[in-house]
């Protein structure tokens, strides 16, 4: 019996969704400074990564490529940087609700940059995300600039990720998923290495905290992304991207009983109504 490779990539989309999901609880669970455990996230994905890349004997890419991945992987390094340490100042499950927003910042980066038309479609989406924040938040503290730390940090998150996809988006055409991962690993474990030097930050980590960030590295970058990178080959972006929006819902119900964390009522609604404006967003580009 043959399997639908479309099935399969399905169901490899849905396993990357649920290891993803589990990044805000590790990087809470780990106890660590946000750029700390974002750098030993991708240490060890690289220590994994990397001796595969070289039995695979995959093509060294091309240099215009390399740059352009090694860009990439300072934008991600950048993105969790911003995100690590808005998990450990809000709530898990908020926080990558509102790390989702990048496929705005995406659209209106090709507007700028590669001049396309932004339909009625875009901007009703984004309408109804920002009023979902300021739901979630509350109007009070939007309207005093009082939206958190947390909360700001993962928006400025979510722009940085957005600047990784536009940075790399055509060098993921030309490049292999194992090749295209372990540079941007690499330009990321560089980038975040340097960020903790330059922010005096300390990469010393206590017994108990590896166990988290061994999950940090294992489960959510190398299985997590190696699985949404090969279903995504194969089935619509658009329709992963919707998909991959549950990472946000999934979040906040693993961290019920991992973290005995409680959304509140406005959060659950207000998160809720962010991802329908994202949706709208995706859908109709």
């Amino acid at each position: 019996m043959q399997t639908n490779p479309k099935r399969y990539a399905y169901l490899l989309l849905f396993v990357g969704a649920i290891c993803i999901s589990w990044s805000a609880i590790f990087v809470k669970l780990a106890h660590v400074p946000g750029i700390t455990s974002a750098f030993y996230r991708v240490l060890i994905a690289l220590i994994v990564l990397f001796p595969i890349w070289l039995i695979s004997k995959n093509k060294f890419p091309t240099k215009e490529n390399l740059w352009l991945i090694c860009l990439g992987g300072f934008f991600f390094g950048m993105d969790l940087t911003f995100w690590n340490q808005s998990i450990l100042l809000s709530s898990a499950g908020f926080s990558t609700a509102l790390a989702n927003f990048a496929p705005v910042w995406v659209a209106l980066g090709t507007t700028i940059f590669f001049k396309q038309k932004l339909n009625k479609y875009f901007w009703l989406g984004t309408f109804i995300s920002i009023a979902g924040m300021i739901l979630a938040i509350g109007w009070e503290k939007v309207n005093h600039l009082e939206i958190g730390l947390g909360n700001g940090f993962a928006l400025i998150a979510s722009f940085f990720y957005a600047c990784y996809i536009l940075a790399t988006g055509k060098s993921r055409q030309k490049t292999d998923t194992l090749t295209f991962m372990t540079f941007a690993t690499l330009s990321c474990t560089v980038t975040l290495f340097i960020s903790s030097l330059f922010l005096h930050t300390s990469l010393a980590v206590p017994q108990e905290s590896w166990l988290p960030l061994i999950g940090l590295g294992l489960i959510t970058h190398v299985a997590g992304w190696l699985t949404i990178n090969y279903a995504l080959g194969h089935i619509q972006s658009a329709i992963g991207s919707v998909m991959l929006l549950s990472q946000a819902i999934l979040t906040s119900l693993f961290a019920i009983p991992v973290l005995n964390e409680f959304l509140t009522t406005s959060q659950i609604i207000g998160g809720m109504v962010v991802l329908i404006g994202i949706l709208i967003v995706i859908l109709k580009r």
